[in-house]
């Protein structure tokens, strides 16, 4: 039995959580991470310091940080629509369990619930720990599970039962081009955590070679330690270009996994075929105009977003065929 109240809160859900990932992204791009240096206040205020007297006061508290307002207000406005979110998911908690009887996944939502808060808590070790890459990662991953789980509580409530009827139970192929696509978000993150998105100048070679110099034992240096402010990041140019070379390494390989899928889908499911091989072809474009454009700050957060939607495809594919769980 579904719950039609449920379904929808789900469905804004789902739009808000895009949102969050795509403003957090944004925040993430435009270096807004440490725009406010506590949590979850700014500069010690609840909203962001504008006045002269405000700002002084701000920086006499954090000599460190001087006031940037712009920076300021995306960190906190990324921290208000976030908390938005938290307050759907406890909705949809409640909801489920008052309508336990009802069938309702009360397991998955105490899950998402788990997950959010998890979420609420990297976000403050992201200032606090002044951006440690591992943080950053983790924090990123978070934000496409949460976004995942809402969109799998939609479907099994009843949500766009077009794109689900029909679906096969997932093959092999289907689960590795799910792992696949993770993976690449996990690179991405690291990637972007690290500074590392512009370490090739350009496409398809990495200045000017196929076997540039890298350093992979620190690119992928998981030990990194705390304290220093990761803001711009510190690994060296080797290192970084090790991090922006298997990123493309790794676009390739989900390029032919998830490609040949979209091959054998069009037969079965023609709809969700051509809606991931459209968003698998636009990541792919996005992620190379990061490159020849140097980063703009809307293609690179387009990129982000696109990946959460391609991720969405390969949720649906994997687990709508199996959604009778509670």
């Amino acid at each position: 039995m579904v719950n039609s109240r449920l379904r929808k809160l789900a469905g804004f859900g789902v739009i808000w959580a895009l949102l969050v990932v795509s403003v957090g992204a944004y925040t993430r791009l435009a270096d807004a991470g440490l725009g406010c240096p506590d949590w979850p206040g700014c500069y010690g205020f609840l909203t962001v310091p504008e006045n002269t007297s405000d700002i002084t006061a701000a920086e006499a508290l954090f000599p460190d940080a001087p006031v940037e307002i712009e920076k300021a207000w995306w960190e906190m406005g990324h921290r208000y629509i976030a908390g938005f979110l938290l307050l759907i998911v406890f909705s949809m908690l409640v909801l489920a369990w008052r309508n336990a009887k009802e069938n309702t996944p009360t397991t998955i939502v105490s899950a998402l619930m788990v997950l959010i808060l998890c979420q609420a808590a990297f976000g403050a070790w992201t200032v606090t720990l002044k951006l440690w890459p591992q943080v950053v990662t983790a924090h990123l991953l978070g934000g496409f599970a949460t976004l995942s789980l809402i969109w799998l509580i939609y479907l099994r409530q009843g949500g766009l039962p077009s794109l689900v009827s029909g679906l096969p139970q997932p093959s092999l192929h289907a689960k590795i081009a799910f792992v696949a696509v993770v993976v690449q978000i996990m690179l991405g993150g690291w990637v972007s955590s690290n500074y590392a998105a512009l370490a090739c100048y350009d496409f398809p070679s990495c200045d000017g070679s196929y076997t540039p110099a890298m350093d992979f034992a620190q690119g992928f240096n998981l030990l990194q330690s705390v304290g220093p402010s990761y803001l711009g990041g510190l690994m060296d140019s080797e290192a970084r270009t090790a991090i922006h070379w298997v990123h493309r390494i790794g676009a390739i390989f989900v390029l032919f996994i998830v490609g040949s899928l979209v091959y054998k889908l069009l037969a079965i499911k023609p709809v969700i075929a051509y809606l991931m091989g459209g968003l698998l072809l636009l990541q792919i474009c996005l992620g190379i105009l990061n490159v020849v454009w140097v980063l703009p700050l809307l293609n690179a957060t387009a990129h982000n977003t696109v990946g959460a939607l391609l991720l969405l495809c390969l949720v649906t594919v994997n687990f709508a065929p199996r959604l009778r769980f509670v």
